[in-house]
């Protein structure tokens, strides 16, 4: 089956907004009554809708900005703002941390040529629009994802439970693997369904740090892969004791007789370092072993995924074979690992 790389720039994940004259009309420290921009409402609710998060990066008072925009009933579509009177650029590498997605995926708006000519030469790959781009900036490429699944729909209320997880992780006193545990986490493991298909692909399009491989598959290719008696398509869903994650994980194995080779493995940034690749490479090892199969990976290097080859390492594979950037690993079977003891797995047949 044909396979595709991850496109050279991906669909912005998140559009960052400067606030005096852009997504709103007139400046806030000079007094002025200020009111939002119809245009930029618009978008605003437009990109929300197709699971594109939005973000701040204004020059001013944190305090006067946030209660204007809670006054005005936007300040729910805004995660982790950033207000303040350092550079824009700083700004958006902050977001870009906090929402752990790369650079590449931010889109940034403000009125002011300096701010938006500041951010293009500190960070190149973000993309930098004028307010007057707005009412346009629905219909670009950029800005439009192939498919708007049920979880994108929900994608900002995800991140919301996300910042809640957070503030507890600073409030909590002990190990990385207790507070782990505090959080009840349930991780379901299933083949996936014909309903899933839709979620699937944009997890192979939208991901790439937690991305072995980088491959890329259509519709109708992971549909027959779903319906093949030679490959097994693996989902994974999480939730805790804050809420859903929704379906965040995707694994691809060709089966042969013989050997497993697993194509694809993936999870959505938002659950890096909660084990979950580990708990999928666990679940595949011991379903191998228990088949009598050698079970091999591919793995190719992205420059942004090397914490997929350090998963890898850590389950126990090492690597047979190389060839260009293609990077074949086996697992020799001799241990069988566990699932992570603070993780709940329940595997559906």
């Amino acid at each position: 089956m044909k396979t595709s790389p991850s496109p050279s720039k991906p669909t912005v994940k998140c559009l960052v907004w400067d606030l005096d004259n852009t997504l709103w009309d007139g400046v806030l420290l000079a007094g002025d009554a200020v009111s939002p921009r119809p245009e930029a409402v618009a978008v605003l609710k437009a990109l929300d809708e197709r699971g594109i998060l939005h973000s701040i990066a204004s020059k001013n008072d944190p305090d006067a900005a946030m209660q204007t925009l809670h006054a005005l009933g936007l300040d729910e579509y805004f995660l982790y703002p950033q207000i303040g009177w350092g550079a824009k650029s700083e700004a958006v590498k902050a977001i870009a941390r906090q929402l752990n997605i790369g650079l590449d995926a931010i889109a940034f708006v403000d009125d002011q040529p300096f701010e938006r000519e500041e951010v293009r030469f500190s960070l190149p790959d973000v993309r930098c629009f004028d307010p007057a781009d707005l009412p346009t900036l629905p219909t670009l490429p950029d800005f439009t994802p192939s498919l708007v699944t049920d979880d994108a729909r929900h994608r900002r209320e995800m991140y919301r439970s996300e910042q809640q997880r957070q503030a507890a992780e600073a409030r909590f006193d002990g190990p990385a693997e207790a507070f782990l545990a505090s959080l009840d986490m349930r991780l379901t493991l299933f083949p996936a369904g014909p309903d899933d298909l839709a979620r699937a692909e944009e997890l192979t399009l939208r991901t790439n740090q937690l991305n072995a491989t980088g491959y890329t598959y259509s519709l109708a290719q992971l549909d027959h892969f779903r319906r093949s008696d030679c490959h097994l398509l693996l989902m994974a869903r999480l939730e805790d004791r804050f809420g859903g994650y929704g379906n965040i994980g995707l694994a691809l194995v060709e089966q042969t007789p013989n050997v497993w080779l697993l194509k694809l493995l993936l999870m959505s940034c938002r659950v890096m370092r909660r084990g979950i690749g580990a708990a999928m490479l666990a679940h595949l090892i011991q379903q191998a072993s228990a088949q009598g199969v050698r079970l091999q990976a591919e793995f190719i290097p992205n420059g942004r995924n090397r914490m997929m080859e350090v998963t890898y390492r850590f389950a126990g594979f090492r690597e047979i074979a190389r060839r260009g950037k293609r990077i074949l690993l086996e697992h020799d079977l001799s241990t069988v690992p566990e699932f992570p003891p603070y993780l709940r797995v329940e595997v559906l047949p």
